[in-house]
């Protein structure tokens, strides 16, 4: 590597049976022109210092596991190129979540919140096995394609204000998700999970700031489905009133 240049790169470290609080470690390291920032994140880990934490699969934007705080602003590690910085790099850990070890934050929070929207596709009638498949056009198939494009980065959760004083918010990747099996032609469940979008620290709590879709690596717009998914709890809420539901 003899032909790299040198970069340095301030990380966040943080040893919970060791640190009281996190702190900083600056690695000058020899860089290529080609590498996405995880490569150098990886080249610490393997060639300078192995205690060094932090999490990434399958280095093609997909698994979603590589998200960090890259200057300041939340991004997907293997997709972004370390020739965009200068000669000096901050990486720390996603804000918004608590710290494990290093680089990696805890995450069972975040799976909670995507449990409690239910998405799955939720049948009040089950077909009849003569029936066969349950078909789909490719239009009704274009509703909701964008929502569920979503690789579970939790990027937005880290750039979203709301999630920031308010950390019971639902957030805007499992909002999007409850969304999109909604608009989900085969699915019967709206008006559950809009019962859900209509209680505390849901769809409401939302102000609209746009960063989550501002940051999103596959271009959901979490915002717009935020958004579409308060008006169409309103619209179910207020036909409610003008038409009982059945009970089950």
């Amino acid at each position: 590597m003899s032909d790299a240049k040198t970069m340095k790169l301030v990380i966040t470290r943080f040893d919970p049976d060791v640190d009281a609080v996190p702190r900083t470690q600056e690695y000058e390291i020899p860089v290529q022109p080609d590498w996405k920032v995880l490569d150098a994140v990886n080249f610490i880990k393997d060639e300078v210092d192995g205690t060094l934490s932090h999490r990434w699969s399958c280095r093609m934007a997909v698994c979603g596991s590589c998200g960090m705080m890259v200057n300041g602003e939340p991004k997907l590690t293997c997709k972004v190129a370390l020739s965009d910085y200068g000669d000096e790099l901050l990486i720390e850990p996603l804000a918004n979540f608590p710290v494990v070890r290093d680089l990696v934050v805890e995450m069972e929070g975040f799976m909670d919140k995507f449990k409690s929207v239910k998405p799955w596709i939720i049948t009040a009638k089950e077909m009849a096995a003569e029936e066969g498949t349950n078909r789909q056009s490719p239009a009704e198939l274009e509703v909701f394609k964008q929502f569920s494009m979503c690789i579970n980065c939790m990027l937005c959760y880290s750039a979203c204000p709301v999630v920031a004083n308010e950390p019971e918010f639902l957030g805007p990747a499992a909002i999007a998700l409850g969304h999109r099996y909604n608009m989900d032609s085969r699915d019967e469940g709206q008006a559950e999970r809009n019962e859900i979008f209509r209680g505390e620290g849901t769809v409401f709590s939302c102000s609209y700031a746009n960063e989550c879709s501002e940051v999103c690596p596959k271009n959901v717009d979490p915002a717009a489905a935020v958004n579409q998914a308060k008006l169409n709890a309103v619209i179910d809420w207020a036909t409610g009133l003008v038409i009982p539901r059945k009970g089950p």
